[in-house]
This record gives structure tokens, C-alpha cells and sequence, in this order.
């Protein structure tokens, strides 16, 4: 079973989670704070995920996910945290989270969101056809061999998760694609959505805005993700 890293101030949090996820299979090594779960990095530990309170003394998790992501490790960092406002769920997902959650959702739903991404628990399905190598879109190229998008010559530094969703957009331009088709892109088909019961939207919102920032950082006058309005976005062909 994959081993989980939590991380939590909160003794008794801490401990009941821990035990809940210990009785489902998982390995569990806990920390009450950020400084002994980097000290266990360095050390040359590791885990399949780590579960990260937002809101600890001295060191905050965004802080710890920012060391990590520093000192070049991958783990997958899952917040937990009281705070569900969307600037908050935008700092994890700018800092490299992989998702973030409320820690008042009950403990199912914490336990289905670390199976899918602790252990790659996707729904299966068919296998995409082969890809070129570089798909050009007008001034947009898609380069499948590395995941780079390319505007007007110039490399937008995507994430992986962003080019997916670029390459959603893009590919079917014109069209309009759905904040759920796009988050189950993210998370995989049928993934409990986020705070509230229509959360994913904020996370769409979220990928969205970064993804049109770094294009903007690159071609202040891009405008080719629209809005529509209460279902989701479309990628406008150029003319």
C-alpha cells in the first residue's frame, strides 16, 4: 500500500486520521510539524503522498511545499486545512499542491481523493491514438514529445496538468468545454469535486487563470480562452 506523509500541529487531527488511514492499508508516518517532515526529506525519506496542514507554527505548509518543491522533490502534497476561500486554494496550486481540502469533509472523501492520487486510481479506459510530435494550431504549437506549448515562438512554461488543458482547449477550438469535463481531465473521471457541491468549478477557475497569465506573460494582447458563462470556457481559433 502507498505510504502517506501527514503533517499536522493538531495532536488529536493527526492521530485520528492517521489511525483511520492505518485501518484502511496505508502506511502512515506522521509529524506535528513542518520542520521534522523536512528533516525526514533530507534524511533521504520519502512517501507516495503527503497530507500538509495549511496553518502550523513557525513553518507553514506552503512554506514546507516550497522547500520540497526547492530542493527537487516530487511528492505529491494534498492540503488540508480550515481555510476554503479560493485565494488559499490558489497559493497551493501555484506552490504545486496537487489538491487541496477542507479538513470538515468527511473522512471518505479525504480517503477517495489519496486513493486516486496515491495510487494512480483512475478509471480505465480506452488508449489514446499515437500523437505527431508537434501539433501546430495556427500561432499555437503543441509539442506532444515534450509537453511544451509554443506561442508565436515563444515557450509558455506550463505544468503538465496545464498543458493537458491547454491541449483540451485547443484541440477542440471553437467548442465549448465544460467545467466538469475539464476537471475530470485533472482528477480523473468522476472525482469528488471540492468544497461545496459544485467545488471543481473553483478549481477549473483556478487552472484557468494561471494558464492565461503565463500565455499573457508571453503575449501581453492573448485573448483566445473565453468565458462562457455558467458551463465553462473555449479556446477562439484565430481568424
Amino acid at each position: 500500500m502507498p505510504h502517506l506523509l501527514l503533517v499536522d500541529d493538531d495532536d488529536l487531527f493527526r492521530e485520528s486520521l492517521g489511525l483511520n488511514l492505518i485501518d484502511e492499508g496505508y502506511e502512515v508516518t506522521s509529524f506535528a510539524n513542518g520542520r521534522d517532515v523536512l528533516a525526514y526529506l533530507d534524511r533521504g525519506g520519502n512517501g507516495d503522498v503527503m497530507l500538509l496542514d495549511w496553518r502550523m507554527p513557525s513553518l507553514t505548509g506552503l512554506e514546507v511545499l516550497r522547500r520540497t518543491r526547492a530542493a527537487g522533490i516530487a511528492i505529491p502534497v494534498i492540503f488540508l486545512t480550515v481555510l476554503s476561500d479560493d485565494i488559499y486554494e490558489e497559493a497551493a496550486l501555484e506552490g504545486g499542491a496537487v489538491d487541496f481540502i477542507d479538513k470538515s469533509r468527511r473522512f471518505p472523501i479525504l480517503l477517495k481523493r489519496v486513493q486516486l492520487i496515491a495510487e494512480g486510481g483512475r478509471p480505465a479506459s480506452e488508449p489514446e491514438p499515437p500523437r505527431p510530435p508537434a501539433l501546430p494550431l495556427g500561432r499555437l504549437t503543441l509539442r506532444f514529445d515534450t509537453s511544451r506549448a509554443i506561442w508565436a515562438g515563444r515557450t509558455v512554461d506550463l505544468t503538465l496538468t496545464e498543458f493537458k488543458i491547454l491541449t483540451l482547449l485547443a484541440e477542440k477550438a471553437g467548442q465549448d468545454i465544460g467545467y466538469r469535463e475539464i476537471y475530470d481531465l485533472v482528477h480523473g473521471k468522476n472525482f469528488i469535486a471540492g468544497h461545496g457541491s459544485e467545488g471543481y468549478r473553483a478549481n477549473v477557475r483556478t487552472f484557468i487563470k494561471r494558464i492565461r497569465k503565463k500565455f499573457r506573460d508571453v503575449d501581453p494582447g492573448f485573448n483566445h480562452i473565453e468565458n462562457y458563462a455558467g458551463f465553462g470556457y473555449r479556446w477562439t481559433a484565430e481568424g
